[in-house]
């Protein structure tokens, strides 16, 4: 086997998974259904308070889950009993997932108990199945684990503001928790850990598309609604493109060209704090995307036009970050685009809904299409333009 400056070989002799297995593949598809209650949650109710709620729910959501991408990321679910314990974990996910439509009111107690056995799952795994240096971070990230926990719990106990204030303080916990606790004993595998997270954004954005299709049930199909759902698909494409065009396989070569010892603070701050405004801000524009799509041929209520434009806003404001955290190029691209991706929302309001979301993809479009051309011209390359690199990576994996 051949030795590279990535450290790949030695991940491999280590037992580390290099690519996601189908179990791990099996296991998103609760955080596709995740995904759908908090969509379907902010469709029912666009608007600040319900936008709060949603950030506040898939925020310890988010946590827990990149927390089992740590975790399968050390621990390969290649036996019965690691496989078993995946799936009491997949429940508690499942769990959390059915209660989102009430978390604020009769169904937080469910949430609350879901996200504890998320949360003790994951403790027991890392510590009985890690390698020494992983147990011992699991150990000493475990208190803060278990008090964020708890508090989700507690406020599941509770009616009223306090589930908020609790919540919130949970949240904040595991804000802070990676300043806190000593990170070093985690191993991160580059093309793994920048892989499950791209299939989580691939997840999120697919609720785009069944956000389309929700929104089209009962309704005659013509020639003007079928060009507003181009316009909505388009937009996801869009999306799609502007992450892994090119940014998907620079945060993997960048996570990778780190030394092993170096790159848990980078994963965290790129995979977790980054990707969380960039999966809210999809998750609020497929609410968009199936308001619009709703009242195609007149004017959008404010809620949803913001919700269309604050959520591809949003979406670029968490790919600036990404960029930022990971020295890739042309962050001020994407930072360019939030002032005038939001100037578009007046027109779904005052006009009509479907050239907002016309002009939200012009926009989005233009804006992607100029920071490639400058990419293409710096000589820069992707497994997309290029099929030549996929091919050479996949040598360089297996050599």
């Amino acid at each position: 086997m051949s030795t590279d400056p990535s450290g790949q070989a030695e991940d491999a002799a280590e037992g580390g998974q290099l690519r996601a297995s189908t179990l791990e593949l099996f296991f998103d598809l609760v955080f596709v259904f995740t995904i759908t209650q908090l969509t379907h949650v902010f469709s029912e109710h666009p608007g600040w308070v319900e936008l709060g709620r949603v950030a506040l729910m898939f925020g310890v959501i988010w946590w827990m889950y990149s927390g089992y991408v740590f975790l399968t990321n050390e621990v390969a679910p290649n036996s019965t009993v690691r496989r078993t314990w995946l799936l009491v974990g997949m429940l508690g996910f499942f769990v959390v997932a059915l209660a989102v439509p009430e978390a604020f009111h009769g169904s937080g107690l469910a949430f609350g108990i879901g996200y504890f056995v998320v949360n003790t799952v994951h403790t027991g795994l890392f510590y009985s199945n890690g390698g020494g240096s992983a147990s011992s971070a699991a150990l000493r990230i475990a208190p803060l684990n278990l008090l964020s926990a708890g508090l989700v719990l507690a406020g599941g106990l509770v009616h009223g503001w306090p589930r908020y204030v609790i919540w919130g303080a949970a949240l904040a916990v595991q804000i802070v928790t990676p300043y806190l606790v000593d990170t070093g004993g985690f191993v991160i595998r580059a093309s793994h850990f920048a892989e499950r997270h791209g299939l989580v954004i691939i997840v999120a954005l697919g609720e785009s598309v069944v956000a389309v299709g929700a929104a089209l049930a009962g309704m005659e199909i013509g020639v003007a609604l079928v060009t507003t759902v181009a316009l909505g698909l388009g937009l996801a494409y869009v999306l799609w493109w502007a992450y892994f065009g090119f940014d998907d396989e620079r945060g993997e070569l960048a996570l990778e060209a780190l030394p092993r010892t170096q790159r848990v603070r980078p994963a965290v701050l790129a995979y977790g704090y980054a990707l969380y405004p960039l999966l809210i801000g999809i998750i609020v524009t497929a609410a968009g995307i199936r308001l619009t799509v709703a009242h195609g041929h007149s004017a959008s209520s404010w809620p949803a036009a913001w919700a269309l434009s604050g959520g591809v806003a949003l979406f670029f404001v968490g790919q600036t970050m990404f960029r930022v955290v990971l020295g890739l190029p042309r962050a001020w691209t994407r930072l360019a685009a939030v002032p005038v991706v939001l100037a578009t929302a007046p027109i779904g309001a005052a006009w009509l809904a479907w050239a907002q979301l016309a002009a939200v993809l012009l926009v989005a479009f233009l804006v992607v299409v100029a920071d490639d051309t400058l990419s293409l011209r710096t000589g820069d390359t992707s497994a997309y333009v290029n099929p030549a690199t996929a091919l050479l990576r996949v040598t360089r994996r297996s050599a």
